[in-house]
């Protein structure tokens, strides 16, 4: 009986043990809380709950299993709080740190103690739980939520999965910010490549950035107009004179109002007025003169007459295009003539007499790097020449040999005089110094003779022309029978001495070193050039009638086309396969205009016919005189871009955004084009 009252009195006593959680935390069950490290409360029924399937493993000795655990923390106030648990209730994780246990028999209750350290490093926890009193266990037992004890594992997990979160989130940030960079940088060089130096009326891209209902009022009054109109013939065949004049005096008001404007803010403010106005007039007119019949006719007459004026105003306008695009330009006019006087005046005619055959052997040397330009352009023969020079690795290399007429021989020998580059070979020539090129061996010339062809061709300048159709008002320029446009079918008797050469129309620009282009093998091939066929674009039957049988018979309609402007000629294989005597033999079958009507391309794609190697098409990208469409990046990648069609660069036609390709290489502050008044 003492013995056991004995024992009753000492587990009665306060047992201080110093324990700690190995590796472990006491977190807050709700996650938004998860960054506060403070400790909080252990309640009994919840830790029963919790940590029911755990109770079998605990360590400790059964016969302690009973004993309170009591641990200390400070709340999110600051406020010292006291949280108790069984020691039957603890995991295996824990372990006691000192076994030795303190009996201290001035404590009031029975309590084991964990002191704050041994959950985490904070300092000064000691002193904290100094201050407070056995009191507050029983009334901090149920005022704490619940928590939960976790494993080391599961809190290195949970840590390492927050330091995951936090790096996503600052990449997530930061490759926003990049896309926001990116989205801004695209949008200003969009702006600064965006085209807006062709503006008012008469600028063809205006109307794709105009709003669909900004010419309504515009529209209403040219309606009301067509509308009155026919109410006033009615009105004057029923002999209503006072409601045709009436009319007719608001339709020369709706006229006066709507002036040369093309959309609604070029009206003047009375626009809606007068509408208003016009339309009051109409009401009228419907209520005294309304026939459907008569209406319907009236209104078929106007059509009829209104498709005719479009029809010829198609064809003026055609014809003017054509015209200005094979208009020689006042200011170039002018270049040659200043170029020419300067020439002879100073006479540099003969001092280019005695010094011909200076750099003849230059000239005939089949190792350099040869060209062939044919025009009577001299500042697009310029670009030409300055373009390939520029972009050449080796510009010793290379030698132009430049025909022109008579006319221009003297401008362009003047210019290349003066402006020479420094380290190229320049030759300038006159066609008209080849004797054998006469019409007793020339097709062309002896077509030309003809009095029915001279008709043919130089009619289109006579205005009843207009009416003969759109279509053959290009066919009919006397420029496709100049034999600077023919030329080209005669290159080996030009250059005797040379193996190859590289043909250049003057309408286009180098962008790239052209000396690989001696390199490409041509597999026995004559003519080197780049395809321009696009599915069914570009083919033979676009150039050639194959309703002939002399066409259908020897050709496929849907062979591929290819383009001249730059062309790298075999000329040890041209004479060969006699390619000369192929283009006379089908040049003479033509003389009646039925195998094909245009230029030089027709006779080009007959002559060479099996007989061209397809290059890249990098080498050569065109249509920059005709198609304001044009892949951009395809141009800046080209080697050679090409003004083909009517928009040529040194024209008021041409499209602005293509012009930087080619004014680049022109000198702008050259006394000469400065005096001509030629500039950007």
């Amino acid at each position: 009986m003492t013995t056991f009252s004995t024992c009753a009195a000492f587990l009665s006593l306060v047992v201080v043990l110093h324990a700690v959680h190995v590796g472990g935390a006491i977190l807050e069950s709700q996650a938004p809380h998860r960054e506060l490290k403070a400790y909080r409360p252990l309640q009994d029924n919840n830790l029963q709950e919790v940590y029911a399937s755990s109770a079998a493993a605990v360590h400790y000795d059964p016969d302690l299993k009973d004993v309170n655990i009591v641990a200390t923390y400070s709340d999110h106030y600051g406020n010292i709080r006291l949280g108790r648990v069984k020691m039957g209730d603890l995991s295996p994780s824990w372990v006691l740190e000192n076994p030795a246990y303190q009996v201290s028999r001035k404590t009031k209750g029975s309590q084991l103690v964990i002191p704050r350290d041994s959950f985490q490093n904070d300092t000064g926890m000691e002193d904290n739980a100094s201050h407070s009193t056995t009191n507050q266990t029983d009334e901090s037992e149920n005022q704490f939520p619940n928590v939960d004890f976790a494993s080391p594992a599961k809190l290195k997990r949970q840590i390492l999965r927050q330091e995951r979160r936090g790096q996503r989130t600052l990449e997530l940030i930061r490759q926003e910010k990049e896309t926001d960079e990116q989205m801004q940088e695209a949008a200003i060089q969009k702006s600064m490549s965006f085209e807006n130096s062709v503006i008012g009326k008469y600028s063809i891209w205006r109307r794709d950035y105009e709003s669909p209902n900004a010419d309504a009022i515009l529209k209403l009054m040219r309606d009301q107009i067509i509308m009155a109109k026919a109410y006033a013939n009615i009105a004057k065949s029923k002999n209503v004179t006072n409601l045709y004049v009436f009319l007719m005096q608001q339709c020369g008001e709706n006229k006066r109002v709507i002036g040369k404007a093309t959309s609604d803010a070029d009206l003047p403010s009375s626009a809606l007025d007068q509408a208003k106005a016009m339309g009051h007039a109409l009401s009228l007119a419907k209520d005294e003169l309304y026939d459907c019949h008569e209406l319907a006719k009236k209104f078929r007459a106007i059509l009829q007459s209104t498709e005719r004026k479009v029809d010829g105003l198609k064809k003026k306008g055609t014809f003017l295009i054509q015209l200005a695009a094979k208009t020689f330009p006042k200011p170039l006019h002018c270049l040659s003539l200043q170029l020419a006087a300067d020439y002879f005046i100073l006479g540099f005619n003969e001092e280019d007499a005695v010094k011909e055959d200076v750099s003849q052997k230059k000239l005939e040397d089949p190792s350099l790097y040869h060209y062939a330009i044919f025009s009577d352009n001299v500042l697009a023969t310029s670009v030409v020449v300055n373009s390939t020079v520029l972009n050449a690795k080796e510009p010793q290399r290379h030698v132009f040999h430049i025909v022109t007429d008579k006319l221009n021989f003297g401008a362009m020998k003047m210019w290349f005089r003066i402006n020479a580059p420094a380290d190229a070979t320049i030759q300038v020539e006159n066609i008209n110094d080849f004797k054998w090129l006469n019409s007793s061996y020339c097709s062309v010339l002896r077509q030309l003779e003809s009095a029915r062809l001279k008709e043919y061709y130089f009619k289109a300048n006579h205005p009843s022309s207009i009416s003969a159709g759109a279509d053959n008002l290009k066919y009919r320029n006397p420029k496709y029978l100049s034999m600077l446009n023919h030329l080209r079918f005669y290159l080996p008797e030009v250059y005797p001495k040379l193996e190859k050469i590289l043909f250049l129309d003057d309408d286009i620009v180098v962008q790239k070193d052209l000396a690989p282009l001696w390199e490409i093998d041509m597999q026995g091939k004559v003519n080197g050039a780049v395809e321009t066929c696009k599915e069914s674009f570009h083919r033979f039957d676009k150039y050639l009638n194959f309703s002939n049988p002399k066409i259908s018979e020897n050709f496929d309609a849907g062979a591929c086309g290819w383009a001249f402007g730059m062309n790298m000629f075999d000329l040890k294989e041209w004479r060969k396969r006699n390619i000369t005597g192929i283009y006379h033999y089908w040049q003479d079958l033509n003389e009646d205009r039925t195998l094909w009507k245009l230029g030089s391309l027709p006779p080009g794609l007959i002559t060479f016919y099996n007989l061209t190697y397809a290059m890249e098409r990098s080498w050569h990208v065109l249509g920059l005189g005709y198609d304001p469409a044009l892949n951009q990046t395809a141009i800046e990648n080209a080697a050679v871009v090409h003004y083909n069609g009517n928009y040529k660069p040194w024209l008021g036609l041409a499209f602005a955004k293509y012009k930087p390709y080619w004014s680049k290489y022109v000198e702008y502050d050259n006394p000469y084009l400065r005096r001509c008044d030629i500039n950007e």
